[in-house]
């Protein structure tokens, strides 16, 4: 408690300065939108999405700094406050509720409406904003120090180095500009091919690599050493299990081909066994790797668990301290049992009585862990994923033994499984958020507001962008793999009616089990299994950029470094363009766009692409180096 006491805010308890305006208000929607947006792309691509944070403090900083010329560092803190809500709204949300989509298009059920995409998504949202409330004293205040909360601390350290502001902006607008100029040539104007691909018919696979920028800045901000854990998955599948596959394979007919692996191989080449065998592993082995992760961490989960239920004990108490102000914890209880009364009766949720149940004893556990994990491992560890399967895992069980099986259950899973999930993605970034507040000295309140404001604007974002990626994509597509969500579609109908290639998602769940065992983090290895080879291997190269980088030019260790925010604007502006296109794509517009065949598109232009993308994130990188 002594550190706790002897702690002194940037602006002290007694000061008041701008916080909650106008200005940041806006600014912090429109950022809330626009990554939410490039999170929901990227993640449905990748099936990985990152932090908002400290690209939306460093835009807040910017304008309200450098162009409108005000000292009000509390004021850019609401702007990313209020900003990074979309995102983890927009992870919780593509993680599960794309295999609705896919359903529909199986013919299995309707096409989920705008409303019920919405209203799923605003509930999950607003009740981890509500959960986190009563726990921020023990988590942020009376163990400052012990939770380090790395995300948010790298956070109020960019805006505490405010000024650098303006530097550090133009990297995140300069890789915006590329990022949507390059997206808009290779997709929109198809002037150069989207992936380089080699064939290896000595081998029977191929070897390719996408030439989007946000992969390769994927692979610059997780680090070389995931990176290469994910190109290992990669070639796992596409160098060992495709060779032997169609190597022994020969004439037979496999579930879930209706056609011989030699045939297979013949007219469509190694992509169709990955989409026929492969992905199946892969799925295996990603469920195999989330319920490791979440078994490996359960002891710390219990004791997170037990120490948040002891810290409600004085979330009642009140302060007159500005700095210590929380929203009423009245008005907190009321409005969670209003959200779970909602889930129940409101017919866009299709859930029971039993599921507002299951969602209330998983949701308030899921969020009181993801809180505290992500001060220990910070965000990019927390293991979500893992507790979303074992969520949908045990609803789907629940419902069924209960009698709610077919496509109502299946909704329901789904429904359950996508509440808890982004209430959990909520509830983790909505307390590095206050640990950045807490050391700024802005007040909780009034932060707490502004993640239920950037919830409001992100839920009614995400089920239009949704909607609008799967008519110009289609999710399980090649475009838009939705690897998370394909997984829990899978779990859910292997549960209801057991048709599932099983033999295939049992040798990917004791390859993540070998990995593991060999002492190597199964996660991104299944990862790389899943998705294509095209992706991993682009993410590879994103990887050893930031190897080389941080050998020749000093380790960035944290978020603010040059080549992190640059990497964070090319994402931002290819998923924003992505998105765009995809409105493009709907009205039927793209077609007189299209280039490719007026210009020659081939390996040659897009291996360029490739190196000049890779040559502009190393410049990036470099750009810390020559300013120190």
């Amino acid at each position: 408690m002594t550190m706790n006491e002897e702690f002194k805010p940037y602006i002290p308890a007694s000061e008041n300065t701008p916080e909650m305006t106008p200005t940041s208000i806006i600014m912090g929607i429109l950022l809330a939108v626009i990554f939410g947006a490039a999170n929901a792309y990227l993640g449905l691509r990748v099936g990985m999405t990152v932090s908002a944070s400290i690209p939306a403090a460093v835009i807040s900083m910017a304008v309200i700094r450098v162009i409108m010329r005000k000292d009000s560092i509390l004021e850019s803190n609401m702007v990313q406050t209020v900003g990074s809500a979309g995102e983890s709204l927009a992870a919780g949300a593509i993680f599960t509720m794309p295999a609705l989509f896919i359903w529909a298009k199986e013919g299995v059920m309707d096409t989920p409406s705008l409303v019920t995409i919405t209203v799923i998504a605003l509930f999950g949202g607003l009740l981890g904003v509500f959960f986190m409330v009563p726990l921020r004293s023990a988590l942020i205040v009376q163990e400052h120090g012990v939770l380090p909360y790395p995300e948010g601390t790298a956070c109020a350290e960019v805006l505490l180095a405010g000024e650098e502001g303006g530097s550090s902006a133009k990297a995140v607008f300069l890789g915006m500009g590329i990022g949507a100029v390059v997206k808009f040539v290779v997709d929109g104007l198809m002037a150069i091919q989207s992936v380089f691909t080699v064939k290896l018919e000595a081998l029977k696979t191929e070897f390719s690599a996408e030439v989007y920028p946000a992969l390769v800045s994927v692979g610059y901000i997780c680090g070389p050493k995931i990176s290469a854990y994910m190109f290992a998955g990669g070639v796992l599948g596409w160098f060992v299990l495709i060779p032997a596959i169609v190597t022994f394979g020969g004439d037979i007919v496999m579930y879930p081909a209706s056609v011989s692996v030699a045939e297979l191989y013949a007219t469509s080449g190694a992509a169709a066994i990955w989409s026929n065998y492969i992905k199946y592993i892969g799925a295996g082995a990603v469920a195999s790797a989330g319920i490791i992760s979440l078994i490996k961490t359960l002891p710390l989960i219990v004791r997170t668990f037990v120490a948040s239920i002891k810290s409600i004990k004085t979330a009642g108490q009140t302060s007159s301290e500005r700095t210590a102000l929380d929203l009423d914890i009245r008005l907190v209880l009321g409005g969670i049992l209003l959200l779970i009364l909602a889930i129940w009766l409101v017919p866009a949720v299709p859930v029971t009585l039993i599921g507002a149940i299951i969602i209330v004893i998983f949701g308030f556990f899921f969020s009181a862990v993801s809180s505290r994990m992500v001060g220990l491992v910070g965000s990019s560890n927390n293991p979500v994923s893992g507790m979303t399967i074992a969520t949908i895992l045990i609803a789907t069980i629940i419902l069924k033994v209960l009698g709610d099986t077919g496509v109502h259950g299946m909704q329901g899973a789904i429904a359950i499984g996508s509440v808890i999930c982004i209430a959990a993605c909520m509830a983790g970034d909505t307390s590095q958020d206050l640990k950045t507040g807490y050391i700024l000295g802005a007040t909780p309140k009034k932060q707490q507001i502004g993640e239920i404001l950037g919830t409001i604007a992100a839920a009614l974002a995400i089920g239009g962008v949704m909607i609008l990626l799967d008519s110009a994509y289609g999710f399980g597509s090649d475009a838009l793999a939705a690897p998370q969500a394909t997984m829990m579609k899978m779990i859910i109908e292997g549960v209801m009616n057991g048709k599932l290639p099983w033999a295939l998602i049992f040798i990917g769940a004791f390859i993540s089990i070998v990995v593991e065992i060999l002492g190597i983090a199964a996660l991104p290895v299944s990862i790389g299994l899943y998705l294509p080879l095209e992706l991993s291997a682009t993410i590879m190269i994103g990887g050893l950029i930031r190897k080389f980088a941080d050998k020749k030019f000093g380790a960035q260790n944290d978020e603010s470094g040059k080549g992190i925010l640059f990497c964070s604007g090319l994402i931002a502006g290819e998923g924003i363009v992505g998105v765009l296109l995809a409105i493009l794509t709907v009205a039927g517009l793209t077609d007189a766009m299209n280039l490719s065949e007026v210009i020659p598109t081939g390996n040659i232009p897009a291996l360029i692409l490739i190196i000049l993308v890779s040559v502009a994130v190393l410049k990036s990188a470099m750009g810390k180096k020559n300013e120190k």
